[in-house]
């Protein structure tokens, strides 16, 4: 099968998944700048989950553009990453809503766990059938960012009972992490 479909199906997706998240923050009923306070903690957390959200939207863009086709077991991995991407407005949503207590905290690092190793799967799928040796291939390689982020989430989400904001700040430099753009994909993709 062609890529396309997939690669629509998952932007729509995408897009979905942030259009929620901005609604979820509720238009507040005061006109003063007090009535603005209670939604801090729920705007900072959208703004990390939609930091997030665009990081796997031009990665997932990145991986697709060294990818040929596809078939039923990359269909299924790319849905399983979709899932996972698609709790982000709840476990977002639980988080600001919260005022970043430890377990919606904790919770959502277990989003971005999942999420990432996800993305990791479906990275591997795409690799056994392309070929190691294939562009895809050669510009995933180790993946040693990605391996290096799943370690920081696991560490990160049992930290956040200890002190919340060493999970937060976990969360947010593996984003950082990730905003430092990888040049290997673009590169091989305009060789």
């Amino acid at each position: 099968m062609h890529k396309g479909r997939m690669e629509a199906f998952s932007d729509g997706v995408i897009a979905i998944i942030i259009t929620i998240m901005v609604l979820e923050m509720k238009v507040p009923h005061g006109t003063d700048m007090a009535s603005l306070q209670p939604l801090f903690p729920v705007f900072l957390s959208y703004i990390l989950s939609f930091i997030y959200v665009g990081i796997y939207w031009n990665n997932h863009h990145h991986l697709m553009q060294l990818v040929q086709k596809v078939r039923g077991p990359i269909l299924w991995a790319n849905m399983h990453l979709l899932f996972w991407l698609s709790l982000f407005p709840f476990t977002t949503g639980w988080m600001g809503e919260n005022h970043f207590a430890e377990l919606p905290v904790a919770l959502y690092g277990m989003n971005l766990l999942c999420a990432g190793m996800a993305y990791y799967i479906l990275a591997q799928v795409l690799i056994r059938h392309h070929g190691k040796d294939s562009k895809l291939g050669i510009a995933i390689g180790s993946d040693l960012k990605g391996k290096i982020s799943v370690v920081i989430y696991a560490a990160a989400i049992p930290l956040s009972f200890v002190n919340v904001w060493i999970g937060l700040i976990a969360y947010q430099s593996v984003a950082v992490m990730w905003l430092i753009p990888d040049k290997r994909v673009e590169k091989l993709f305009f060789e």
